[in-house]
């Protein structure tokens, strides 16, 4: 398995780019990327030859997350400004605003039938969950305050949500914490059932294999990956390689590698056989936020603070 380089776009966006996600295809037109910056828009672009497609405004502070539902046809933006814009991919037609606050957001993710939309809910502790069909909040997984601790305890700020998953089969969600506690939930009962350990530093990216439900891994800033059995509440297997924080990490659809960024400016490629990193790119300037793959694959992309979006060639 390798990467190869297809191309880059510098100066994508006016300031640091901080997520990116594919938008499936739909019967009218092919997947696009979307892409979310500082710089408070959202671009959408055509994978082929890069071509910037779309420019949405809407938000007051930087766009933190970005989220496509399985469909193609709506995809959300998240930004510091405690929103969640929900818009038609084709149009950019507002669709729903769905207010996070007193917390910020952070990642979200729709589920795989698209039922559902996981917003990472920063300094609530917790997790909200969102009808797509309604856009009515239908569930808040919070995460247990550890035993013995009072309420005034300044716990919480320890369990601020970064990251969230979905499981393949949509019946676990995961999230990440900026004290490196990873914390799983059965969606259904909405019910918290345990913790991952390992982390000891802000857990910034979480994905499960999508081939695998019991499979999850996780991007920290302790420089690490990790790969968990997260029914059986296992750390299967640690990986280094990245000489700083680990940012962002992503699945390959048939579920035999990783890709990670990190703010050591590299975007790597995991075999999950060999348990190490095969590849590093080293084509960003500045530390990468985001990485994804293809849900088709043959394709990665990469975005970073040094304003640029790369594409890779998966093989």
């Amino acid at each position: 398995m390798k990467f190869a380089g297809l191309k880059s776009v510098e100066n994508a966006h006016e300031e640091s780019v901080w997520a990116v996600t594919w938008v499936p295809a739909t019967e009218t037109r092919p997947a696009l990327l979307l892409t979310g910056s500082l710089d408070e828009t959202v671009k959408l672009w055509r994978p082929d030859d890069m071509q910037l497609e779309r420019t949405n405004t809407g938000h007051c502070l930087g766009v933190v997350s970005v989220a496509a539902h399985p469909s193609g046809i709506i995809a959300a933006s998240a930004s510091l400004d405690s929103f969640v814009r929900v818009f038609d991919v084709d149009t950019n037609a507002s669709i729903a605003t769905l207010e996070a606050s007193p917390s910020e957001v952070w990642q979200m993710q729709f589920d795989p039938k698209g039922t559902t939309l996981a917003v990472a809910g920063g300094g609530s502790a917790s997790v909200k969950l969102w009808d797509t069909a309604t856009w009515n909040l239908i569930a808040t997984l919070s995460i247990p305050r550890p035993e013995g601790l009072k309420p005034t305890d300044k716990s919480s700020s320890k369990k601020f949500v970064l990251s969230v998953a979905w499981s393949p089969d949509g019946r676990r969600i995961a999230c990440g914490s900026m004290d490196g506690t990873i914390s799983v939930f059965d969606v259904t009962r909405a019910k918290f059932l345990h913790h991952l350990e390992g982390h000891f530093m802000p857990v910034r990216s979480l994905v499960y294999s999508p081939v695998d439900p019991r499979v999850l891994f996780s991007a920290s800033d302790d420089t690490h990956v990790h790969m968990y059995d997260a029914e059986g509440k296992s750390l299967v297997t640690a990986m280094s390689g990245h000489a700083s924080w680990v940012l962002s990490v992503d699945a390959s659809p048939d579920g035999a590698a990783i890709t990670t960024g990190s703010s050591d400016r590299t975007v790597k490629l995991w075999d999950l056989n060999m348990r190490a990193a095969m590849q590093s790119m080293t084509n960003h300037t500045d530390q990468v936020w985001g990485v994804s793959f293809r849900p088709l694959g043959g394709r990665v992309v990469s975005v970073s603070d040094d304003k640029s979006i790369s594409l890779y060639e998966y093989s």
